[in-house]
């Protein structure tokens, strides 16, 4: 709605944005972000969910009216520019306990203490990059800020990373800034956390866990890198809990996933970057937005047929609402994650399955009742207004056709658009049974993947800095 008044408000239409009394205050942030801090904004009170019409009839007459027209007819004071520190510009000068106070004073920091970032320290991770300081990768929103090289290094500090790093944290801000991925969407209610994937041979150069512990912090790659995604979501982009970060419950950062490439090359399969269109053996990251995870305890089975059921059933238990991205809000666009440990994976494998035949197999059976997915869309939620069946969706052309097979409210449905839309990994404990499930948030972090530059002279560098 903002971005379509600050359109019409450059063409000199007046504007009124009907917004949400929780979102008021991310209306003003997302206002700045667009050059435009005034745009006007009509408050409807509570939550129009959880309203009766009634409720909500009384509400929009007594204030969101006024404030309509309030937004149309008064003069509005002009802004005051607020200024961001030079990229280079020193801002403060004191002990570790003071600079953390500070960089907590001004919400530059995740609530843990930070590495401060000294020119000296930017200088270290600057020379594991052959691209220049003031490189610009793109414009973050909300608050319209661009991604450089210079402030990639400094957030890299921050984290705790290691220089060694920063081709990586490169290539993930590169994914950050692509359309779409969708950055815009990182405050959205549900609170959905991006997680990376890490592929190719800098896992094993940089020390990524891809054993087991997988997705546990402790390991100084896979942990800083992801606290690092966090806090430049943070510094630059400009989300702010309280402010224009409207996750309803959130969560931390994730840790880093990488993929275990020996089992992968062991079996045949791709990994999740050649999934993406990324060429085989090339070093990348992928970023994807999820709105939950869980594992999938105690796998049992010694062929695929014995395996595949209770991960075709973890899956669709753990995906609700999120259908909306399958059909409704937005088609095709949801992309679970199954993590796979190796010894599922080569128990897979061993019976002459292929990564395409998993994704059949799970398409063919990790189903649920039309009417439960009908359910998700509309009946208890309001996430894709009109109530239409998916058998009426399906005759008009918005839903593919395996959604409209019958009218039979119990028919069973996929919860994806076709097999190619999981997504799958291979990482965590060689020996044991375990998986892991990652539900998908949609258009609203779409997956993306990027291949990683090294700077020339990468073993000269790596030894030195060993």
């Amino acid at each position: 709605m903002l971005r379509a008044s600050a359109v019409a408000e450059q063409a000199g239409v007046p504007t009124a944005s009907l917004c949400c009394e929780g979102f008021v205050g991310q209306a003003r942030s997302t206002s700045e972000g667009l050059g435009y801090p005034n745009l006007q904004v009509a408050r409807v009170p509570g939550h129009v969910d959880v309203q009766s019409l009634e409720e909500l009839r009384k509400n929009v007459l007594a204030v969101t009216v006024n404030d309509v027209v309030r937004c149309l007819t008064e003069q509005v004071e002009a802004a005051r520019p607020s200024r961001d520190p030079g990229p280079r510009e020193i801002v403060f000068e004191g002990s570790f306990e003071e600079v953390n106070r500070l960089f907590l004073e001004n919400r530059w920091s995740d609530g843990l203490p930070i590495v401060p970032p000294t020119p000296e320290k930017i200088a270290e991770f600057l020379a594991f990059t052959d691209r220049s300081a003031d490189d610009v990768l793109g414009k973050l929103l909300p608050d319209n800020r661009e991604a450089t090289v210079w402030n990639i290094a400094a957030n890299g500090v921050m984290a705790g990373c290691r220089p060694e790093y920063m081709p990586v944290l490169i290539a993930a801000v590169a994914a950050m800034v692509d359309p779409l991925y969708g950055v815009e969407h990182s405050g959205n209610t549900p609170g959905s956390e991006t997680q990376i994937v890490v592929n190719g041979p800098i896992a094993r150069d940089l020390g990524f866990n891809y054993e087991q512990g997988a997705l546990r912090d402790g390991f100084q790659a896979n942990t800083s890198i992801g606290r690092f995604w966090r806090l430049y979501l943070r510094n630059v982009a400009g989300f702010l809990p309280h402010h224009n970060d409207k996750g309803t419950f959130g969560g931390t950062w994730r840790v880093v996933l990488a993929e275990n490439e020996e089992v992968l090359r062991r079996i045949g399969w791709n990994n999740v970057a050649a999934d993406m269109g990324i060429p085989a053996g090339a070093n990348a990251v992928t970023i994807s937005r999820f709105t939950g995870a869980n594992v999938v305890a105690s796998v049992f089975g010694d062929t695929p047929e014995k395996c595949l059921p209770y991960l075709a059933d973890a899956l669709v238990t753990h995906t609700t609402w999120e259908v909306i991205f399958t059909v409704g809000m937005s088609t095709g666009m949801y992309r679970p994650m199954l993590v796979l440990s190796p010894v599922i994976a080569e128990t897979i494998a061993r019976a002459g399955w292929s990564k395409a035949d998993v994704q059949r197999w799970l398409y063919d059976n990790a189903r649920m009742p039309a009417q439960r997915f009908e359910q998700y869309m509309s009946g208890w939620t309001n996430l894709v207004p009109g109530r239409r069946s998916l058998l009426e969706m399906s005759r008009l052309g918005k839903a593919p056709r395996a959604f409209g097979a019958s009218a039979d409210p119990q028919r069973l449905v996929p919860i994806v658009g076709k097999p190619e839309d999981f997504m799958i990994a291979v990482s965590g404990d060689a020996l044991r049974s375990n998986c892991y499930v990652l539900v998908h948030n949609g258009i609203l972090g779409f997956p993306v993947s990027k291949t990683i530059a090294l700077p020339a002279h990468w073993q000269d560098k790596l030894a030195q800095a060993s």
